[in-house]
């Protein structure tokens, strides 16, 4: 169950959400939703949605889709003299991917003091059949006393064109599904793994889910990572994952599949060196390794 610790840690920024100098800025941001999902749609812009909204499709993602923090984000953002409450136009927007949209929420929910953390995990609500690579937030609500999964990218012009209807504010955890419990259906048989990733061919299987998963602990551990960034225990696409591996996803996917208990995972990540962020990550779009954490 939740406890006044794991509220604490979600509050607390980590190294990617505090904002440094920027946090002031985050605090401006709108305490409730959806006015600050609205908010933060009108400053990111997904690179692979241009289209969307009537802008030319990028080839690959933008270089700013690479930023890891929220502190180079937001300097970004407010580089030209305007405050991040200034909805810009689509084109003027600072282009990244969904967990561009998480991180910033996460960040100013926390400036807030409301308990979030980031997910990472498969949405079904993009493609019949499939489960594609997706990060959101989950957040408390003191209202009904649980832990709430809520798509701050989904916004008025990509909502209506979902091949199924969702509450971007609260959604049921089988349109998110945490990459614990997609692991748990793989292990099952539930799910098809060829099925959890991209369309693109080469972009999914049991070794993407496992990548997620431990993409998911270190978010909830409070290091949000790009969602390709690898590091650690991460399979490689044309690897077996043999016993030893399988044995520790399924033990990870069982404390992180619940919501209550996901935070129980925080002291596994910081002592098991198959799980723990390094200073230094390898950046696979890029093919190069990257430190997390970089001057601002």
């Amino acid at each position: 169950m939740a406890t006044e610790d794991t509220f604490a840690h979600c509050i607390e920024p980590g190294p990617l959400t505090a904002g440094g100098p920027h946090r002031a800025a985050l605090k401006a941001l709108p305490a409730a939703l959806p006015e600050l999902f609205a908010a933060v749609q009108g400053l990111l812009m997904h690179d692979y949605c241009r289209e969307q909204y009537g802008l030319e499709r990028v080839p690959e993602y933008t270089d700013t889709a690479h930023l890891r923090s929220a502190e180079h984000i937001v300097g970004r953002l407010l580089a030209g003299g305007r405050s991040l409450n200034e909805r810009r136009e689509p084109g003027e927007r600072l282009g990244g991917s969904c967990r561009h949209f998480t991180l910033i929420a996460v960040a100013a929910l926390r400036a807030h003091g409301t308990p979030a953390r980031a997910r990472c995990g498969f949405g079904t609500y993009f493609q019949p059949d499939w489960y594609i690579d997706h990060w959101v937030v989950e957040r408390w609500d003191a209202a009904t006393d649980r832990w709430v999964l809520c798509d701050a990218q989904m916004d008025e012009v990509i909502t209506p064109g979902l091949p199924v209807a969702i509450d971007p504010l609260d959604l049921t955890r089988d349109q998110f599904v945490v990459a614990g419990e997609a692991w748990r259906r793989y292990r099952a048989g539930a799910i098809d793994p060829d099925r959890c990733g991209l369309l693109d061919e080469g972009k999914s299987g049991p070794w993407w889910i496992a990548g997620n998963l431990i993409r998911d602990i270190a978010a909830l551990a409070g290091t949000e990572l790009l969602p390709w960034d690898v590091w650690g225990a991460m399979p490689a696409p044309d690897e077996t994952i043999g016993n030893e591996l399988l044995e520790l996803f399924d033990e990870l996917a069982a404390i992180t599949a619940d919501p209550d208990t996901a935070a129980d995972v925080r002291d596994r990540h910081g002592r098991d060196d198959r799980l723990r962020v390094p200073d230094q990550v390898f950046n696979f779009l890029r093919q190069a390794r990257e430190p997390v954490i970089t001057p601002a």
